[in-house]
């Protein structure tokens, strides 16, 4: 017993991991993200920098762990890697992203010996969220996964992604969470925490009310297709025109909507290789019914450069190409090491080419919107740049690689949180599921279940206007945050220089 009270904070780290992790979808438990995060700041105010580091590695092994299990699914049952390979990968990946909470842990420890409790929450809550966009945007591309944010979508946290966004709806949870963590020891903030939790809460609960934008336009009819193509035949050539087959009959029964959209690489091969005699007819048919189609297909470029695209057929006619692509997925970073090691591990990966960041909107309906494939809608700041000139957001992807596991519903709660942040419909295309519509509240609409082919028929409302996130961006929330700590700090000192001037 005493053994387990000496080490009690590394046991049972990773058992608060796994709990941050039951926050999120498809678990849905939003409250233990405050009851994990408050163990986080409590073990942060016990241990040394050291001890402090080793135990927030312990439970970021136990959220991601937990959290990202299904990369073992996608390289294994679907890339085709060894089970070992497919392990070694996965057991990797998880102990990468551990090192943050770590880091968030020895740095929270390093501060806390400076400063008092009334800055140390502060402090605390944004280290925290600083951490998450070093993660998100920095390493590999960006790895914005298991934000905390993103657990928040049902609660009174998320009245404040219009004005924060993800990382100022983070910061609030954390801070949160080390007051709870104060009050639990009942330290000096009980009164004080007390009344800035109600403040928090009750003010997202208002502001969940709240309504940023306006429509610009009559309701659009859009249909989404969602195939269910199983991903071990979708790229095999003899089942090329069965899949196409089936697209295009599922579009034609849908010629009096507005809008049909396909998920990500819906056609499974090149651009030019069915342009002739598939596109241009199908293109020719969406005129005559005065129907947008929003396809997804890969588009070879100059030279070896091939991209992962969205295309418009219909009355406005134009490409998007993807431009944040997925790493050890759509190209490999540290070049030429990664090359060799996922050689010598035989697993197969693309090695697209990132589209350019000035790619004008496309448009379908007779509006333009915000266009992002698969992992993009991952990244708030790429939609917000665009959101201001768009009357809605699309978005087309591929969950297929990852089974019936927790990643298609998560990856519907990162979805729900751009329509949050933008106040704008957001309309969602994947080939086995989640394919649904999302609301400017970001609560969800009609949505289709995993692993069925349908169709999924809804109006959305074309909107404009810019939400408080829109115009700050990632950065300007930052600013804003860091001016908080600033300002906590300077009140915090303000005692201390009234008592050495009397």
């Amino acid at each position: 017993m005493n053994r387990f009270l000496e080490w009690k904070w590394e046991i049972l780290a990773p058992l608060f991991g796994v709990m941050l992790t039951l926050a999120f979808a498809p678990y849905d438990f939003a409250y233990l993200a405050l009851i994990a995060l408050a163990f986080f700041y409590r073990f942060c105010n016990e241990l040394s920098a050291v001890r402090a580091a080793v135990t927030g590695y312990l439970f970021g092994l136990g959220l991601f762990g937990s959290g990202i299990w299904w990369v073992y699914v996608s390289m294994h049952d679907f890339g085709g890697a060894n089970p070992l390979s497919a392990g070694f990968l996965t057991v990797l990946l998880t102990g990468l992203w551990a090192g943050f909470p770590a880091l968030t842990a020895a740095l929270s420890v390093k501060v806390f010996s400076k400063i008092g409790a009334g800055i140390r929450v502060i402090a605390f809550a944004w280290i925290w969220v600083a951490m998450e966009y070093v993660r998100g945007n920095w390493i590999f591309n960006g790895f914005p996964w298991l934000q905390v944010a993103y657990s928040q979508i049902e609660t009174p946290l998320a009245g404040f992604a219009p004005i924060g966004g993800v990382y100022g709806s983070g910061f609030l949870l954390a801070l949160s969470a080390a007051i709870l963590a104060e009050i639990w020891c009942k330290r000096s903030l009980s009164r004080l925490g007390s009344v800035v939790l109600i403040l928090i809460w009750g003010g997202g609960f208002g502001l969940k009310g709240g309504v940023w934008t306006h429509a610009i336009g009559e309701p659009i009819t859009v249909t989404l297709v969602q195939g269910n193509i199983d991903q071990n035949q979708k790229w095999q050539p003899n089942q090329r025109l069965r899949t196409l087959t089936l697209y295009r009959q599922f579009t034609e029964q849908h010629w009096d909507s507005d809008v049909v959209i396909w998920p990500e690489t819906s056609v499974p091969a090149f651009m030019t290789e069915v342009k002739d005699w598939f596109l241009d007819p199908l293109a020719r048919q969406a005129r005559e019914h005065g129907v947008d189609l929003v396809i997804s297909l890969p588009v070879n470029g100059a030279g070896k450069d091939y991209y992962n695209s969205v295309i418009t057929l219909g009355e406005h006619e134009a490409l998007y190409h993807k431009i944040h692509l997925l790493p050890f997925g759509e190209y490999l970073p540290l070049q030429p090491l990664s090359g060799w090691v996922l050689d010598q591990l035989q697993i197969p990966l693309g090695n697209f080419t990132a589209g350019s960041d000035e790619q004008p909107l496309l448009q379908a309906g007779g509006y333009s919107f915000v266009t992002t494939i698969c992992y993009e809608d991952a990244f708030g700041e790429l939609v917000r740049r665009q959101a201001a000139q768009a009357a809605y957001l699309v978005n087309v992807t591929n969950d297929g690689w990852f089974g019936d596991t927790a990643e298609p519903h998560q990856h519907m709660q990162m979805a729900q949180m751009r329509a949050l942040e933008t106040g704008r419909y957001l309309v969602r295309a994947t080939n086995t599921g989640l394919s649904g519509f999302v609301q400017p509240d970001g609560r969800l609409g009609k949505q289709a279940p995993l692993f069925t082919s349908m169709t999924l028929t809804d109006t959305i409302v074309p909107m404009a206007g810019s939400t408080p996130y829109v115009r700050l961006g990632d950065q300007g929330v930052f600013m804003v945050l860091i001016g908080l700590v600033a300002l906590s700090q300077a009140w915090a000192c303000l005692p201390r220089r009234q008592q050495q001037s009397a």
